[in-house]
């Protein structure tokens, strides 16, 4: 699970706070795509901690929480035919 926050310091609360209540936390740069300016990153803080407990970490740093995405289940396969279908009768 990942809180986004984009002052370092709210990040390094968020990364204590869920360390002092007994979950692994940690802080790393989260790079946007398109975005070129270094200094304008966003700090992600990264822990196993439930989504509720990230959630109101999240609210009261003022970050806003990264539901990771969830992998759609792949359709079954179709029954395909072994053969091509015979439209005409045969003849006889």
């Amino acid at each position: 699970m990942r809180a986004i926050f984009f002052d370092p310091d709210d990040a390094d609360a968020a990364v204590a706070r869920l360390r002092a209540d007994g979950y692994d936390a940690a802080v790393e740069r989260e790079r946007l795509s398109g975005e070129d300016d270094d200094e304008d990153h966003p700090w992600a803080v990264v822990s196993d901690a439930p989504s509720f407990v990230l959630e109101v970490v999240c609210d009261d740093l003022d970050g806003w929480f990264d539901a990771e995405e969830t992998q759609p289940v792949a359709p079954t396969p179709l029954v395909l035919p072994t053969a091509p279908r015979r439209i005409k009768r045969p003849s006889s």
